[in-house]
């Protein structure tokens, strides 16, 4: 059931699921995407007694939308995970992001570990071990291209031309079902929208730190990747592990690719919980 969550003068939209008593579960969504990303393990989570908690975003919900590009700074962004879950009264919480939403949940167990009881992150390597990555495998400057892309003027007239028929086509060639694809672009179609779901990549990804600056985490974590994911490649994936000081789990799901709740959100939903299981 969605409701508003009011953090400082920014109201979010907000998918609760399971019993208000469970154990907390923050999950963060990426781009191009919504809280709907999460519903098939918002649902799983909620039969296995966990409170799972799903928001659009800064920027993608309605209520939180600033103008500009530095209100899109990861720095704020991960306030707002941890104002959210101040908002709803959970001092300590697990936490779950993909693509984006995994750059906000690795800065986040960097920035307050104190709160965090254990980290799964889909897709999106430790920041670190992206740098990493990027200065030494050519190829995977190639696969994320529309880093750069995105910053061109002419960027959001592209993706808004053909009532966004070119994301229509990404996902549908991602294996994204065109009703899931639909929940998304309906989010990022209002005036603004886009251009502020664009302007997390204009503001930078590491806050106030270089990312390959950006230090382990001691968290519980687990590290989920799709060896098919055309945006992230197995260098990446792989030197996560040199990025986590804690108990680490890293997963490479075969045939999978980018959108791993969409594409095998069963994978999904199991590897979550036994995660979630093993940790108080």
């Amino acid at each position: 059931m969605a409701e508003l969550v009011r953090v400082g003068d920014l109201d979010f939209t907000v998918d609760l699921y399971g019993p208000d008593d469970g154990a907390p579960v923050l999950m963060l969504h990426g781009f191009p995407q919504s809280r709907a990303a999460w519903r098939a393990q918002g649902a799983a989570l909620a039969q296995a007694g966990f409170r799972a908690i799903a928001p659009d975003q800064r920027g993608y919900s309605a209520g939180a939308r600033p103008a500009g590009i530095e209100p899109y700074a990861a720095a704020n962004i991960v306030g707002d995970a941890l104002g959210l879950m101040d908002a709803l009264g959970h001092e300590t919480f697990h936490l779950v992001g993909h693509d984006w939403g995994g750059q906000i949940a690795w800065l986040t167990a960097v920035r307050a570990p104190e709160r965090i009881r254990s980290l799964a992150v889909l897709s999106r390597p430790h920041p670190a071990a992206f740098a990493r990555a990027f200065a030494q495998d050519p190829a995977q400057a190639a696969r994320s291209g529309h880093h750069r892309s995105l910053q061109d003027d002419a960027a959001v007239a592209g993706i808004r031309a053909g009532d966004f028929a070119g994301l229509r086509a990404m996902f549908a060639g991602a294996g994204v079902p065109a009703a899931t694809a639909g929940f998304y672009i309906d989010t990022l179609s209002p005036p603004g929208a886009i251009e502020a779901a664009i302007a997390w990549y204009r503001a930078g990804g590491a806050g106030a730190l270089r990312a390959a600056d950006v230090p382990p985490v001691g968290a519980r974590t687990l590290y989920v990747w799709g060896d098919a994911d055309t945006t992230v490649g197995r260098m990446a994936a792989e030197a996560t592990a040199d990025f986590v000081t804690g108990p680490y789990r890293f997963e490479a799901i075969g045939g999978a690719g980018h959108f791993l709740t969409d594409e095998v959100p069963d994978a999904v939903n199991r590897l979550l919980l036994e995660h979630l299981g093993g940790v108080a």
